[in-house]
């Protein structure tokens, strides 16, 4: 069982969060369950946000660093941390005020523990959508979990090949035990700051067992400009690239190479087809030089010859193909 004294350190990475960090910080501090500790770690903000964090002191521990991106400053704090669970919190997301205390009882339910997600949604404007991140599962995609509680799950055995198509676990709703995390080297920092990083550490979670999830949704993920989600281009490309490199570097992933070389497959057409949309042909042929010759559709290898073309041909081309595939989901449309 959860020995109460130790309780539960929070990390919250931030850079350049001045506008955002209070509400992040109110709702942490505002918690049924207090945090043992909260250490925010000023990843080198050049904006206000050291002067938001000094309001906050002594309520919070400040560690600044050199700026070298989320997941190094995710170590740095977890490495300072005393409780016997981590929880991290990104610097623009919210909780509810039940969610350390709903996230503690999972150790209560089943003390072997690693690591639990819980659920989220998103939040715009301030306002809370209803639609659950975990609602949007494929088919199979919770099955052979074990029920500890009510909206409490455990997966016994890894699930590190379910997130090649659906990954619904993001860092602000994880919660960890603190001697497992650093016994697998904290957040994978190898991958380095490119576009969806966390998916690493993700996939390398969910080679251990017992995994936990919480079913209900108390976290919020709020949009906003600097969000670098909304470039699924980029999700793609990076997405694909950590499968590669993760497949190349930890043994547990061998056994599902064959799905993880058509998952980074998928994702890189995915990649080619928003290029080609855009009209980025240099970005086209740079995909397509990525891709192997088997599953290239006919329509995805004239995207590439196209690609090729001089500027007036190529760009007529592909306002023709456009159109073609636009004229093609009407028609399904009203068979459908």
């Amino acid at each position: 069982m959860l020995s109460t004294d130790l309780g539960i350190s929070v990390i919250v990475p931030v850079f350049n969060r001045a506008d955002l960090l209070p509400a992040t910080l109110d709702a942490i501090l505002g918690q049924t369950l207090p945090p043992l500790e909260v250490i925010v770690v000023d990843d080198g903000s050049t904006d206000a946000t050291p002067a938001v964090l000094h309001r906050y002191e002594p309520r919070i521990r400040v560690l600044r660093v050199p700026n070298g991106g989320d997941l190094a400053a995710r170590n740095a704090g977890m490495a300072l941390a005393r409780g016997q669970l981590l929880a991290f919190c990104d610097s623009d997301d919210l909780w509810q005020p039940d969610y350390l205390a709903t996230m503690q009882r999972m150790w209560v339910e089943e003390p072997r523990l690693r690591c639990a997600f819980g659920d989220f949604v998103v939040v715009r404007d301030g306002v809370w959508e209803s639609t659950r991140k975990f609602a949007a599962a494929p088919a199979g995609f919770w099955d052979g979990l074990r029920s500890v509680a009510p909206d409490m799950s455990v997966f016994d055995a890894p699930i590190q090949d379910r997130l090649l198509d659906f990954q619904p676990f993001f860092p602000s709703c994880l919660v960890a035990d603190r001697h497992f995390m650093l016994s697998i080297g904290g957040w994978d920092e190898s991958v380095g700051r490119r576009v969806g990083s966390d998916f690493a550490t993700a996939l390398r979670l969910a080679e251990h067992a017992p995994f936990g999830v919480m079913h209900r949704a108390l976290v919020g993920i709020r949009k906003h400009g600097g969000n670098f989600s909304g470039d699924v281009q980029a999700m793609n490309l990076g997405d694909a690239w950590i499968l590669d490199h993760v497949l190349a570097t930890r043994p547990a992933a061998a056994r599902h190479a064959a799905a993880f070389r058509a998952s980074a497959a998928s994702r890189r057409r995915q990649a080619l087809d928003t290029a080609f949309a855009r009209g980025d042909f240099a970005a086209v042929r740079q995909i397509a030089a990525l891709l192997p010759p088997q599953g290239q559709s006919a329509r995805l290898r004239l995207k590439i010859r196209i690609a090729g073309w001089p500027s007036w041909p190529r760009r007529l081309a592909g306002q023709g193909l456009a159109l073609l595939g636009t004229l093609i989901s009407a028609t399904r449309g009203r068979a459908g």
